[in-house]
């Protein structure tokens, strides 16, 4: 749902300043914001889930893990965009500012009815330009699927959907099996 007037275009620096004052979250694309719907509790904890072990794994590392209300920033175009991943780890310092970060290494996007389009699409197109990113997650939230995408592997797909798989997340070096990532939320 877009929020502004078809020809009403935000600065960075309004939508910084707007997001910071207010109580509903948007995306930025090119000076244009877009209302982000809320939650499911399986979306929720999927996201708790994975954020946990990768803070568990990472703790006193370089590398730090961010969860949903943490942006990325990324230029394409000569346009800015602000997107908010529902989980993301940057291995340096560098590019990371109070409100959002520009150089991730990994991330990943539980995928929504109202988002998996643009998810499956969009990101994927926009994420591997950020020369960071070495890998791009996509799970589903009612069946147990993870896609994960490889710099490496000219981000061809690869699909993990038995309980007892491990998604292995080489950026970080760190596997983790389906059946931790989806606990509390598919038997």
């Amino acid at each position: 749902m877009e929020t502004s007037a078809p020809s009403l275009l935000f600065s960075v620096e309004d939508f910084l300043r707007h997001e910071a004052d207010g109580p509903v979250r948007h995306e930025y694309i090119g000076g244009r914001v877009h209302a982000m719907a809320g939650t499911s509790e399986a979306h929720n904890l999927i996201s708790v889930n994975l954020v946990s072990a990768f803070h568990a794994q990472l703790r006193g590392g370089p590398c730090k893990a961010y969860m949903a209300d943490f942006k990325v920033r990324l230029e394409i175009n000569r346009e800015d965009i602000f997107y908010y991943p529902d989980v993301m780890v940057a291995c340096q310092r560098v590019g990371v500012e109070q409100y959002y970060l520009r150089y991730p290494t990994l991330l990943v996007e539980v995928l929504s009815p109202s988002t998996e389009n643009i998810d499956r699409r969009e990101k994927l197109l926009n994420y591997p330009q950020i020369s960071t990113v070495e890998e791009y997650v996509l799970i589903a939230q009612d069946t147990r699927e993870v896609t994960i995408h490889r710099r490496a592997e000219d981000w061809a797909p690869c699909l993990h959907t038995a309980p007892d798989s491990l998604a292995e997340f080489r950026s970080i070096k760190f596997s983790l099996p389906l059946a931790r990532i989806y606990e509390g939320v598919l038997g």
